[in-house]
């Protein structure tokens, strides 16, 4: 039996990467104390067992001194005097996926002749944010008071998302990666990204957030690709502060969500009841507190009521409120996966331009789960 020399230091990275302490890896790989203490050296069967637990590369272990990982994108998450922990490995492996998912239908498209999309980076910074969310509802085709036809936030999301998917933009909302359940993904690091390009763009909404959040979210990612400014995005509080482009793409997505005209018009009815800022929310289907940071742009509240809401229901918001996951598993896959981007794979693979193995990569689904999500999709594969 074949055993390896490995650096403690790597294996303490490791836990330290994933999240785990020491007695939680125990629990599962008794031997690994004995590692740390040089006391006993891992087979590499072991070894393999403990990347797949630590959501780690297997190379990596064998490194003699930890990589500096680093976000494959830009990070719009941080705030001048504030230090960002190493991204998660649940973090990095959804961004990793997205990309590949991205590359593949870009080439696929180019490969076809597709013409590439006007609207990806046709804005700039020194554009009025408003005038171009403005330009999103049109190229959306959202109608003025289009809320009003949808009876929750979910439908809503998946109203916003199909729209966005219809103009040639992947729209993926997860909130695990992949589909293992076992990794949730963490609001508190991450809320959503984009990923821009003229062919395949891509947004990704953070699908453990509440859905009131995730339709902001949607509409934040949107207004990237408009300006052409790939990156992550956390914005937590919606305050005032973030960076140049945050603040644009905030701005932006207010408007498209929330048009000015719509909104003040509703505040008259709604200023003067008890909770004003909720109503305000299920009226436009976005969170209480983009309605409320809403009123406060246009002048329609001071700041003072503001950050009295804001810290009250930040507050509550804390108690409860997320979103759980569960649901039928292929009615998901339409969200983790998107028809846009299934449809071009189960095309590859019923015409030999891929095979099934490949497919089954792309998508994340084997087997029959596949052949399965194909037939919900109209598609029988041979």
């Amino acid at each position: 039996m074949t055993r390896v020399s490995v650096s403690p230091a790597m294996l303490r990275w490791a836990c330290e990467r994933a999240g785990y302490d020491m007695e939680h890896v125990a629990a599962r790989i008794p031997q690994f104390p004995a590692w740390i203490r040089r006391e006993r050296q891992p087979t590499l069967k072991q070894l393999e067992k403990l990347a797949k637990l630590m959501h780690t590369p297997f190379g990596y272990l064998f490194l003699s001194e930890p990589p500096n990982e680093r976000l494959p994108v830009p990070d719009y998450r941080t705030v001048a005097g504030t230090a960002r922990q190493r991204p998660s490995p649940d973090l990095l492996d959804t961004l990793y996926t997205m990309q590949r998912r991205q590359g593949w239908l870009r080439e696929v498209l180019v490969e076809n002749d597709a013409e590439p999309l006007a609207f990806v980076a046709s804005a700039r910074l020194v554009d009025d944010p408003e005038a171009v969310g403005r330009q999103m509802r049109r190229v959306l085709g959202l109608d003025g008071g289009w809320t009003a036809g949808v009876h929750t936030w979910q439908d809503a999301v998946s109203e916003l998302r199909l729209l966005i998917e219809q103009l040639g933009v992947m729209a993926v909302i997860n909130g695990v990666v992949g589909n293992n359940t076992h990794r949730p993904l963490c609001v508190e690091e991450f809320r959503g990204f984009a990923l821009t390009d003229s062919y395949a763009p891509l947004v990704f909404v953070n699908g453990a957030d509440a859905k009131s959040a995730q339709m902001f979210t949607l509409a934040h990612e949107l207004a990237h690709i408009w300006l052409g400014t790939e990156g992550i995005s956390g914005f937590e509080s919606l305050l005032p502060g973030g960076t140049e482009v945050e603040d644009w793409c905030n701005q932006a997505a207010a408007e498209l969500l929330a048009p000015a005209r719509e909104l003040r018009e509703r505040w008259w009815t709604v200023r003067r009841t008890k909770r004003p800022f909720e109503a305000l929310a299920r009226t436009f289907k976005v969170s209480p507190v983009v309605a409320a940071r809403r009123t406060l742009d246009l002048n329609l509240v001071d700041q003072s009521t503001f950050f009295n809401f804001y810290d009250d229901y930040v507050n509550r918001e804390h108690k409860g409120g997320k979103t759980t996951g569960g649901g039928d598993f292929y009615n998901n896959q339409n969200t983790r996966v998107g028809e846009l981007f299934a449809n071009q794979v189960l095309r590859a693979a019923m015409e030999g331009r891929i095979g099934f193995k490949e497919a089954y990569d792309l998508t994340g689904l084997r087997g029959g789960t596949f052949q399965e999500y194909a037939r919900r999709l109209g598609v029988n594969l041979p």
